[in-house]
């Protein structure tokens, strides 16, 4: 059954739904920063060095005009000069010291946080995936992942610099005249009014660019993958495609322009705030000099702190505006880091190394469908119109659900094998999902060599079995890196000899740079069979014990389907093999058939048998098979 954390999840997320920002969201950030702590330190120290050296310059501004230059000591005036050039050599220094901790702490923790989120997504169950465009992942590892080390790497060591920037000079600033400082921070409240409003808007924006971004990467990856291209040329659907992406991509345009322009103002509003206080300060620092109260050069000294007072003020009152925004990008990530796995090794689960191959499957029960899926019912318990898409939403779902497999019991001895067939839908790829446990059956148990496969490791159980499905994947690599997918240590002769095999061996030989080709974007370089011969050959290279073969010669033509059908023939000698079959010459070939009707084993035996009882099996022979011509032996 669908595990109702994740999938609410999804189901929030396209509904927009929003996370908290709180101490326990605070906390586990600060979790991944824990073992960077010692670089966080020398941030730190640095921020610290930095902001006390760069308060030594107007100082040097208030001795130049009141000593100095009255005095005309050329002596001092050089060593003055000689400090004012010292200190940003001296400063930037730092600064590169202060920027290689930070980026390392900030770019290690980012680098854990991914690799957590790749790790744990590699753990989900293929219902996730099923449920999940894929756009929408890849946003969560660029967007997202790129706004949390933002947050790392910028907002945080800022939000640090100003503090400490603010409260040097806030000391300094006091020592030089108690009454100025006074006055200068006498306008922070024009600095804290706008924040908070405009926080929690730019918040709002944040996270509908965030989500308009991922629209428009699922769109792109749907459309623009080869699979998605082929299909909107197939259609014509190019104009259609092309309106749809326009329509997202105003979306994204129309946020950003509405970020902007709510930043512009509120930074116009801070701009404003920090001119009002510089003129107060040179109109109460004129009086104090026309009074003879304070010299020119304090003033001077003094306007340059202001610069240093008012700029952390800006950013700090803008902290919120900038957290809260950065922190968005956490919560998605944790979003994903949160989402349970539902399909887990049990504590102890036993780690198989080698197996016979016997299974068994003891009243098994499978259903894709979770409560949230489930068929809706109108008021009146009838199948609600699915015309207006929205009426349907409010519709509470009913407790049943379509089952794909219903109490299907069968075994299969080691080393043999047996065909599955059935109409489209009868749950045949269902059972070739379940035995290798890229689904947990609803009700009942699955055995390997007697244990249950939720006792066995998930690694040690997919060791064991090889699977070659209708629909062939291959990475867009070499031919020989997609075929050490299934044994990396394996050498050429290997190789060679899997690729023989397959009947794929004389033509890999034959392309521009041998095992060395790249196939292209899922193996688009290569014809339908010529995928699926590869395929097999990297199944054969796998060696497993047990092989699922979804009709695996469906798109070879006669000729070389025949070859790669002796080719599977010594392959499966001593191996317990269980094919989807929708040919007669592996239905023959077959120590049993089982005939699936609407998830339901209604029939099982070997071909003679089956026909002599002149039920489904008998139907889907006239309808089916009869007119292929086979030469058995």
């Amino acid at each position: 059954m669908f595990h109702g954390g994740w999938w609410s999840l999804i189901r929030a997320d396209e509904s927009k739904g929003k996370a908290k920002i709180d101490r326990k969201l605070l906390l586990r950030i600060m979790a991944y920063a824990r073992p960077y702590w010692g670089n966080i330190a020398i941030v730190l120290i640095a921020i610290v060095v930095i902001s006390l050296i760069e308060l030594i310059p107007p100082l040097l501004f208030r001795t130049l005009i009141d000593v100095v230059i009255p005095q005309k000591d050329f002596r001092q005036l050089t060593i003055l000069a000689l400090a004012m050039i010292g200190i940003p050599i001296i400063s930037g220094l730092i600064g590169i010291v202060d920027r290689y901790f930070s980026a390392k702490a900030g770019e290690g923790i980012i680098f854990d946080l991914r690799q957590e989120m790749y790790d744990h997504l590699q753990r989900m169950s293929l219902r996730f995936f099923t449920h999940t465009r894929s756009g929408e992942i890849v946003s969560r590892f660029s967007s997202d992942v790129v706004g949390a080390q933002n947050a790392i790497t910028g907002t945080i060591p800022n939000i640090v610099t100003n503090l400490v920037t603010l409260l040097s000079t806030l000391v300094v600033m006091i020592t030089i005249d108690a009454r100025l400082t006074i006055l200068s921070i006498a306008v922070l409240p024009l600095f804290l009014l706008p924040t908070r409003r405009v926080a929690r808007i730019l918040r709002e924006i944040r996270r509908k660019a965030m989500e308009y971004n991922a629209d428009l990467s699922s769109l792109i990856t749907e459309t623009l993958s080869i699979n998605g291209a082929l299909l909107v040329k197939t259609f014509g659907r190019q104009r259609q495609e092309s309106e749809r992406f326009r329509d997202i991509n105003e979306n994204v345009r129309d946020v950003g322009v509405r970020r902007a322009l709510v930043g512009r103002w509120f930074f116009m509003g801070l701009g404003i705030s920090g001119a009002i206080g510089t003129a107060l300060i040179y109109w109460a620092g004129g009086y104090l000099v026309m009074s003879d109260v304070l010299t020119i050069g304090t003033i001077v000294a003094f306007a340059a702190y202001l610069t240093r007072l008012y700029g952390p003020i800006s950013s700090l009152t803008n902290v919120q505006v900038d957290f809260a925004t950065s922190m968005v990008s956490f919560e998605r990530v944790f979003e994903y880091l949160d989402l349970p796995i539902d399909i887990q090794d049990k504590p102890g689960a036993i780690e198989l190394s080698e197996v016979d191959g016997l299974v068994s499957f003891d009243n098994v029960s499978f259903s894709y469908f979770s409560v949230e899926d489930r068929q809706p019912k109108d008021a009146n318990g009838g199948q609600p119109s699915y015309a207006d898409e929205d009426k349907t939403k409010s519709v509470v779902p009913d407790i049943t659900s379509r089952w794909a497999l219903k109490d299907v019991s069968f075994e299969i001895s080691p080393g043999k094998l047996v065909a599955l067939v059935g109409h489209s839908g009868a749950g045949k790829t269902t059972i070739t999902y379940l035995l290798p446990r890229l689904y947990d059956l609803t009700g009942g148990k699955i055995s390997l060599d007697g244990y249950d496969i939720r006792d066995i490791t998930q690694e040690s159980l997919a060791d064991q079995i090889g699977i070659v499905t209708q629909e062939t994947y291959l990475f867009h690599d070499t031919v020989r890196a997609n075929l050490l997918y299934a044994r990396p240590e394996a050498d050429q002769e290997e190789i060679t000899a899997a690729c023989k095999a397959a009947n794929i061996h004389d033509f890999i030989q034959g392309l521009p740079d041998g095992y060395h080709t790249v196939v292209g974007e899922r193996g688009y370089r290569l014809s339908g069979g010529e995928k699926q011969r590869l395929a097999i050959a990297r199944v054969i290279l796998k060696n497993p014990r047990i092989l699922i073969l979804d009709e695996a010669t469906s798109h070879l033509d006669s000729h070389n389907e025949a070859l790669i059908q002796a080719a599977l023939a010594p392959l499966m000698i001593g191996r317990t093999s269980l094919v989807i079959a929708h040919r007669l010459s592996t239905i023959l070939a077959a120590d049993n058939i089982l005939v699936l009707d609407r998830g339901q084993l209604i029939e099982q035996g070997t071909h003679s048998t089956l026909l002599d009882q002149g039920g489904l099996y008998a139907e889907l022979y006239e309808t089916q098979f009869k007119g292929e011509n086979l030469e058995i032996d």
